[in-house]
């Protein structure tokens, strides 16, 4: 459940050529503890693109980023003055993630806070934000929809639910974990939700993308934006 932003090509919860016998260690501190470690920077660095398309136009206010990794999308958002709470399952990326927002200095990291969660296991304070968001979390359908729930409760009235993840489209398209129970559309989620939220954007948006042997392919996100009553 780790921080994914700007290079679109990693994915949580999913393994990279690491034996898993048991498919929830794929949602663990261990794993991505263990994944953040092996390099020094796992993610680019840079805003999610759809994250940036689908806030510009919101006014600054606090926000939740879940899953913020090394806080690519948190840095873009606090530049633009908001207060973000990135939190993570994984204490090295926002140990990391601290470390960045030190160096971009006093007025970006007074409004970041850096808080290791696990959303198996977490929600946020009812109400409190207005901004949600989770680019590329990626969990069994099972654990979806309680936890997507859970997280949406966080989120005020006129306040905005985003989700970004990979369409199910791209299976196939690009070497990705033959599970399509990690996968689903943002009608699929847009139908769990209930009267109290407006859909604002429900699609599976196009972007050019490579397949790691080089040719040029299309690649799908599911971009999900909705906005409480």
């Amino acid at each position: 459940m780790s921080g994914h932003h700007g290079s679109q090509e990693h994915h949580h919860g999913h393994d990279h050529g690491q034996e898993i016998t048991d498919p929830m260690e794929r949602w663990t501190a261990d794993f991505w503890d263990e994944r953040y470690r092996s390099t020094e920077a796992l993610w680019s660095g840079h805003v999610n693109a759809v994250v940036m398309t689908e806030t510009e136009d919101l006014p600054a206010g606090r926000a939740l980023d879940v899953g913020c990794g090394e806080g690519g999308d948190a840095f873009w958002l606090a530049a633009r003055g908001w207060q973000v709470d990135g939190v993570d399952v994984s204490q090295v990326a926002l140990d990391r993630a601290a470390g960045h927002a030190r160096e971009a200095g006093p007025e970006i990291d007074a409004r970041l806070t850096w808080t290791q969660r696990d959303v198996l296991a977490w929600q946020p304070p009812a109400a409190a934000y207005d901004l949600v968001y989770l680019s590329f979390l990626h969990l069994p359908s099972g654990a979806r929809l309680p936890v997507y729930t859970a997280l949406s409760e966080g989120v005020a009235p006129g306040g905005t639910f985003l989700v970004v993840a990979h369409s199910p489209l791209d299976i196939g398209v690009v070497p990705r974990p033959p599970e399509p129970d990690l996968y689903f559309t943002a009608e699929d989620l847009a139908a769990e939700l209930d009267e109290s939220w407006e859909i604002v954007t429900s699609e599976a948006r196009g972007r050019p993308g490579k397949h790691p042997d080089g040719w040029d392919v299309t690649l799908h996100d599911t971009v999900l934006r909705a906005t409480r009553r």
